[in-house]
């Protein structure tokens, strides 16, 4: 896909960016991080919530999907609980799962702030109302050794499956080629990081 490197390298420029746009589900802005596992997803979403002022961050982990489940298995509880309330200018509620302790947290309240940062594979589908997509990605080796360290060895054979099930999802959906900003995930943990905007072409 051919791009241009005209876009923000840094938290705050990008958020800049963000703020500027129109409210894309009620009066939120919903900025959809996406891209496959170990990907850098989980360390990007929370940089960027923060650099906009400490909005609500939402995570397809914060749902109960298991290793064989469909990537989409979050998606109809969040519109429930998170995203139809916001949309209507009213809080949403949340109960994070706790993948560890195989148990739901305490009630959140999710308010219908400026901007709503929602992450995981799947976030950004085409069913998404998103107001910015963002797809981050990086090497398989890497990705993979980023979450057998996060979640064990024992789990190697499970998230092959998994990294198979995203794949086939991603294609499915042409996630990538909807995205708005095409972020590498090597080095998220930065205060800059390289990005790139898709050059598209007129329809």
């Amino acid at each position: 896909m051919p791009s241009v490197t005209d876009a923000p390298t840094t938290y705050p420029a990008l958020a800049g960016l963000l703020l500027a746009l129109p409210p894309s589900a009620g009066p939120v802005r919903l900025v959809a991080v996406d891209g496959p596992s170990g990907s850098g997803k989980s360390t990007f979403a929370p940089r960027l919530a923060a650099a906009l002022g400490g909005v609500p961050l939402v995570r397809s982990d914060d749902f109960r999907v298991p290793w064989d489940a469909d990537p989409l298995t979050w998606w109809p509880p969040f519109e429930r609980d998170v995203l139809a309330p916001v949309t209507a200018g009213r809080p949403g509620r949340l109960r994070r799962y706790d993948w560890h302790r195989d148990v739901y947290g305490p009630p959140e309240e999710v308010p219908p702030a400026p901007a709503l940062v929602v992450e995981g594979v799947g976030a950004a589908w085409r069913g998404c109302p998103a107001a910015f997509r963002i797809w981050v990605d990086a090497p398989r080796d890497l990705r993979r050794a980023r979450a057998l360290q996060r979640d064990g060895i024992a789990y190697a054979d499970a998230w092959d499956e998994w990294a198979g099930r995203e794949a086939r999802h991603f294609a499915s959906d042409r996630t990538r080629d909807r995205a708005d900003l095409l972020v590498d995930g090597t080095a998220v943990a930065a205060p800059a990081f390289h990005a790139t905007r898709p050059a598209r072409s007129p329809s």
